[in-house]
């Protein structure tokens, strides 16, 4: 397995901005907490025990609470630090699922998966995790998520140093997340993006809200050697330049893919077998059906 993600970092910056509390940078989580919300209110089930599986501040539980839709709710974290109050959590590295096998109803993750370095195994530790006809929700931020930073900073690296080395981590494309559902045994898998644009001041605006959020690179291969401020005022007037509105203010992107996947249960629909339609689909449409030609 390679080792893309400093666990220990992501720990470390993930307490410091729960240290600093800055409600305002918490604006992602909760769209992504709500948004998993709604779709689980849509759900025609009641799930007695749920999980919120490394959600940072509880929102996503909180939101769950008020669908309705779910009996008692537990939660994960990385450490009881993230407790709120006298709130009791269970304490678990990110890429490890604390739960006994076919144990939990529901499980929901928002905005955590993207940080594992073994995710197709926390997914299937994640469906193990889940009864016979339990539900697996997440939100994952994907590929075309911070694609304005990527760039200026790519560009402004290797402009003033003739180089570049990664700034901003890699995110997965939404076949790739639907597929790792197939793979990990979730059955009647879905996956699909919602894209949303932030507009900032500037670039700065845009790290600090960043950094409060705990969202830094955390790469393990990302360089060691501090950036300078001309590095940054070179970036950001390259952001401005290419991603800037009339206004002055700049636009930030990010694309969150939301997932849905079952464990296997007897009752769900299943496909058909091949061959067992018992009309032509020429037939349906009202439509001559044609032979195709072979291929030279």
């Amino acid at each position: 397995m390679d080792i893309v993600f400093d666990q220990t970092l992501i720990e470390t910056r993930r307490k410091r901005a729960l240290r600093n509390g800055d409600p305002k940078a918490d604006f992602l989580l909760e769209i992504a907490a709500r948004e998993l919300a709604e779709r689980l209110d849509v759900v025609e089930r009641h799930f007695d025990t749920a999980v919120e599986l490394h959600g940072y501040t509880g929102v996503a539980a909180r939101f769950m609470a008020e669908t309705g839709k779910t009996g008692e709710i537990r939660r994960v974290e990385t450490d009881e630090a993230f407790a709120s109050g006298n709130e009791n959590i269970s304490a678990s590295p990110l890429e490890t699922v604390p739960l006994a096998p076919e144990s939990v109803n529901l499980i929901v993750s928002p905005l955590s998966l993207h940080l594992t370095n073994d995710t197709p195994g926390v997914f299937i530790q994640v469906r193990r995790a889940l009864k016979p006809d339990g539900l697996f929700l997440a939100a994952i931020p994907g590929s075309g998520t911070l694609q304005e930073l990527r760039e200026v900073l790519l560009a402004a690296e290797s402009e003033m140093t003739g180089g570049a080395s990664p700034r901003v981590i890699p995110f997965a494309d939404v076949r790739d997340i639907g597929a790792l559902l197939q793979r990990a045994g979730f059955t009647l898998p879905v996956a699909d993006t919602e894209t949303y644009t932030v507009r900032y001041a500037s670039l700065f605006s845009l790290l600090k809200d960043l950094r409060s959020m705990g969202m830094t690179n955390p790469l393990a291969a990302r360089s060691r050697k501090p950036l300078t401020r001309k590095f940054f005022l070179r970036a950001a007037e390259l952001y401005a330049e290419r991603f800037g509105d009339p206004d002055g203010r700049i636009r930030a992107t990010f694309s969150i893919i939301y997932i849905s996947g079952w464990a296997p249960h007897e009752s769900q629909q299943k496909p058909l077998k091949p061959g067992s339609a018992k009309q032509r689909l020429s037939d349906a449409l009202s439509t001559r059906e044609l032979p195709l030609k072979d291929k030279d």
